[in-house]
């Protein structure tokens, strides 16, 4: 693992002991149950809207909303999360995912929140995952999806972890870097695998990675590349690999209008 993501998941087991001080475990699971039984904050079908957005002979983008970055700091200031969710809903993202770690991306849960109540699609809680209250935590804010990542977690945790997911009707997103990773993500039941292409030690970028790594996946995943999606030809150059299935986030925070980025980057 690399020295970020210890120092992250380090952090995220100190914040998860003061939110349960905060926000009972009990508690956070019945807010969670109430959000699933109400018709405005039921799971709108995160993997559903990428598929059924693919079968029209689109990619199925899954737009990024983030203020800011461990290696990059700032990414866009002011930031205003419900007017880039509607900007990424009228220009053809099919799901977004939103931030939500503050102290390494100056995330907040509220901005996903205000995200999912701006627009109609989907929304994935981008964060570190180690704990079952974390999930409830994300269904009780009304996220869609979540994210596991391969890297900061065991084989057991995971399976718990998405358990607990699919129990509350979250999608589950998990996220490898390397062939090893691969391996250990195929013994989860998520259809959806996101091949990461950046280098968690040195923070390079390579779409190599997930070329390289394409042959290990097999037809039941549906494949997502993440990072570094930042041409047409990027674009093409995974198209071309029958990868319709995006994570594209920077590009897009860095544009004026980010919906208007999307729909240039993807026409």
């Amino acid at each position: 693992m690399s020295d970020i993501l210890d120092k992250i998941v380090d952090t995220k087991k100190i914040e998860v002991v003061a939110d349960t001080k905060k926000i009972s475990l009990a508690e956070q699971r019945q807010r969670a149950e109430e959000n699933n039984r109400n018709p405005l904050f039921k799971p709108r079908g995160f993997i559903q809207s990428i598929e059924s957005t693919i079968a029209t002979g689109k990619a199925g983008v899954i737009a990024e909303i983030k203020k800011a970055s461990p290696s990059k700091g700032i990414l866009r200031d002011p930031f205003h999360p419900a007017e880039i969710a509607q900007s990424y809903e009228n220009h053809g993202a099919a799901c977004l995912s939103v931030l939500t770690d503050q102290q390494y991306f100056q995330g907040a849960n509220a901005y996903l929140q205000a995200a999912r109540a701006a627009c109609q699609i989907p929304v994935l809680r981008k964060d570190f995952t180690i704990d079952p209250y974390q999930i409830y935590e994300a269904r009780a804010i009304g996220a869609d999806a979540i994210l596991l990542i391969v890297a900061c977690l065991e084989l057991n945790q995971m399976k718990e972890l998405e358990a607990c997911a699919h129990e509350l009707g979250l999608d589950v997103l998990v996220e490898v870097h390397n062939a090893p990773e691969l391996e250990k993500a195929l013994h989860l039941n998520t259809p959806l695998l996101g091949i990461n292409n950046r280098n968690l030690k040195t923070f390079e970028v390579t779409l190599q990675t997930t070329l390289s790594l394409l042959l290990m996946v097999p037809d039941n995943k549906r494949l997502v590349t993440e990072s570094g999606i930042m041409t047409q030809a990027d674009v093409q150059l995974m198209r071309d690999h029958q990868i319709n299935a995006f994570l594209v986030g920077e590009a897009f925070m860095r544009a004026n209008d980010p919906g208007l980025a999307l729909k240039t980057l993807f026409s």
